[in-house]
């Protein structure tokens, strides 16, 4: 059974979120700036049909709208996260991987109205699940519920 081109979006921009969070990821580690991350990802990273090498197939244009989008509303992101984090954890007590899952995720639940919260938080538990054993996944739920409460608050079914 073929791909539907609604399963092809989703799995592309499944694609595009992870890349966003280890660029992300990259970002911090090496202070590269969002353009410069985003034209290495572009050359090194996406493939295409019939190219040689390992390439990801993603949603390129979704994910430079993740990346250079966080940048722009980082610090409102940033404090955001904060709000959803326990009294005295600061977002740097946090490692990077987690940071920048929780940034990525922040930033379309703040920007990307057309992206349903469901969406998003499922998305990026499921990113946190790629990096993480332990209680790290439901931590990314628990913060990006939270998160959503604020900016999206018509969204968010409360648990009964």
């Amino acid at each position: 059974m073929s791909e539907t081109a609604s399963q092809s979006r989703a799995r592309l921009r499944r694609s595009a979120r992870l890349a966003a969070v280890q660029a992300l990821y990259q970002m911090e580690l090496t202070g590269a700036g969002a353009s410069e991350v985003t034209r290495q990802f572009r050359a090194h990273h996406f493939g295409h049909a019939g190219e040689p090498g390992e390439y990801i197939e993603a949603d390129e244009d979704f994910f430079e709208d993740l990346l250079a989008g966080m940048v722009k509303a980082q610090d409102e992101v940033d404090a955001g996260i904060r709000e959803t984090l326990k009294s005295g954890w600061r977002l740097s007590r946090l490692d990077a991987t987690l940071r920048a899952i929780l940034r990525a995720g922040g930033y379309e639940l703040l920007v990307r109205t057309d992206v349903p919260v469901g969406t998003v938080i499922n998305e990026y538990v499921d990113i946190a699940n790629a990096f993480y054993d332990g209680p790290e996944p439901g931590f990314i739920n628990a913060s990006l519920e939270n998160f959503a409460r604020k900016v999206r608050p018509g969204e968010v079914r409360t648990a009964q």
